[in-house]
């Protein structure tokens, strides 16, 4: 079964379906038809943040949604490790002309470790390291 790259934003736009990107999710979801899912204990943090500040429903929404996730069998779930951090630090260092975020550079360095090219997110740093974003706008 083909495997794709579960960033931040769609975990978000899953959770919340009043979110700008609800339907881009869908959209591309439909496409993908049956696929696992990769994503990193990073992503899951930035997530987790991400819906912080949304009251007591919405972060336990959040807290349920990770619990779910990482119990799933078809989302694969990277570990984050010294080793993940410090190779992200690296990307990031690298790319100092770019705006990607730590996360970003630990989940692009995952996506390569596992040979995937697209990526369910709206982000466009994904498209400047050439992964195929799948989250677009009609």
């Amino acid at each position: 079964m083909k495997t794709v790259f579960a960033d931040t934003a769609y975990w978000i736009a899953v959770v919340r379906p009043s979110d700008q990107w609800a339907e881009a999710v869908k959209r591309a979801r439909s496409l993908l038809g049956d696929v696992c899912l990769l994503t990193t204990d990073e992503v899951l943090a930035e997530f987790l943040t991400a819906l912080s500040g949304g009251g007591e429903h919405l972060r336990r929404m959040a807290a349920q949604m990770v619990r779910a996730i990482l119990d799933n069998p078809n989302v694969k779930v990277i570990p984050q490790s010294r080793d993940s951090f410090l190779t992200g630090l690296a990307l990031y260092e690298q790319r100092l002309d770019k705006e990607y975020s730590l996360t970003d550079c630990i989940s692009m360095n995952a996506m390569r470790a596992e040979g995937l090219t697209e990526v369910l997110t709206n982000d466009h740093h994904f498209a400047q390291e050439t992964f195929t974003v799948l989250m677009t706008e009609k």
